[in-house]
């Protein structure tokens, strides 16, 4: 895929990027992979796996870090998976656990070695429509984001959890999402699809949703910087209400350890805190490829690894 991208980047008088997934219980793996093969970008969350795919906890942030050391060496950008938190939990009132994600997110990404320009922190477009004042709450929260987050290119998600399979409301929606991920600076945005979670879409649905994205692009092109919420107004509140949410969650978290004595964040994870999903520490798939390091253990690539960060 690399070499024929390469091709068409020759072509088109651009270089077209290559993306893909570093997920499941083989995150290391396809992130080496992805190294040796020139890939640009992937999808590499820190929680994903144990919340949808039901992945072992542990398991997950052993292999989630081992990944991004990989990541971080290579040069490939990430994107993190809060979009998908809003397909179980509702938009509005579960914001700030979307928002405490990114924050999870960028730490471990930071931890293990990734500079802020590779930290594709994800947000998504899924508030209902028929929520009064909607787009404004969604100007809120992708503003909060990029408030946060200054230097990450952040990557903001199209609506799929209300589509319905009308094409021309969709087309609308998709035509909001480009509007709001352009006033706020979102730096990877993908490409919404009016059948989206519907069907799957045809070529000429993709044709279609980018022409909606250049018209979008093109009509509003720096609209980022005169873009300025008043103080005390709707979207500032909005945000600061969010943001206060978010580090209540945090202290929550910080301070809470359940009955099988398990770290706070395993503790929140297992009680449902994020996406409503709950993930026991000692549950999910993998569990048995987990195991406690001995005193001598020692891991060259590891080694090689951290000292390379360490640089």
């Amino acid at each position: 895929m690399r070499a024929a991208l390469d091709e068409t980047s020759r072509e088109l008088g651009r270089y077209v990027r290559l993306t893909n997934y570093a997920s499941g219980l083989c995150m290391p793996e396809i992130a080496a992979l992805a190294g040796m093969e020139r890939l640009d970008m992937m999808l590499n969350d820190s929680m994903y796996g144990i919340l949808f795919r039901d992945i072992n906890p542990i398991r997950t942030f052993v292999d989630q870090r081992f990944s991004r050391q990989v990541h971080a060496r290579a040069g490939i950008i990430i994107n993190t998976g809060e979009d998908n938190y809003l397909t179980t939990a509702d938009a509005v009132e579960a914001a700030h656990t979307v928002t405490v994600s990114q924050l999870l997110n960028e730490y471990f990404a930071r931890e293990a070695g990734l500079a802020d320009w590779q930290l594709g922190l994800g947000h998504a477009f899924e508030i209902d429509p028929s929520v009064p004042r909607s787009f404004r709450l969604e100007l809120a929260h992708a503003l909060l984001a990029r408030t946060l987050f200054p230097d990450a290119p952040l990557k903001w998600m199209p609506p799929t959890k209300h589509m319905t399979g009308d094409v021309f409301r969709g087309n609308l929606l998709d035509g909001f999402f480009n509007l709001a991920g352009l006033m706020t600076g979102q730096g990877i945005l993908l490409v919404g699809m009016m059948t989206e979670a519907v069907v799957t879409p045809f070529l000429s649905d993709r044709d279609i949703a980018l022409q909606n994205v250049r018209y979008v692009l093109d009509a509003a092109d720096g609209l980022t910087e005169d873009f300025r919420p008043p103080r005390d107004g709707f979207v500032q509140n909005r945000a600061q209400e969010v943001l206060a949410e978010a580090v209540a969650l945090l202290e929550d978290i910080a301070g809470d350890v359940d009955q099988a004595g398990d770290p706070p964040l395993l503790a929140a994870i297992a009680d449902g805190t994020f996406g409503l999903m709950k993930r026991p520490a000692d549950k999910g798939k993998g569990l048995d490829g987990v195991a406690v390091k001995d005193e001598a253990y020692s891991n060259p690539a590891i080694d090689a690894l951290e000292e390379w960060t360490a640089r």
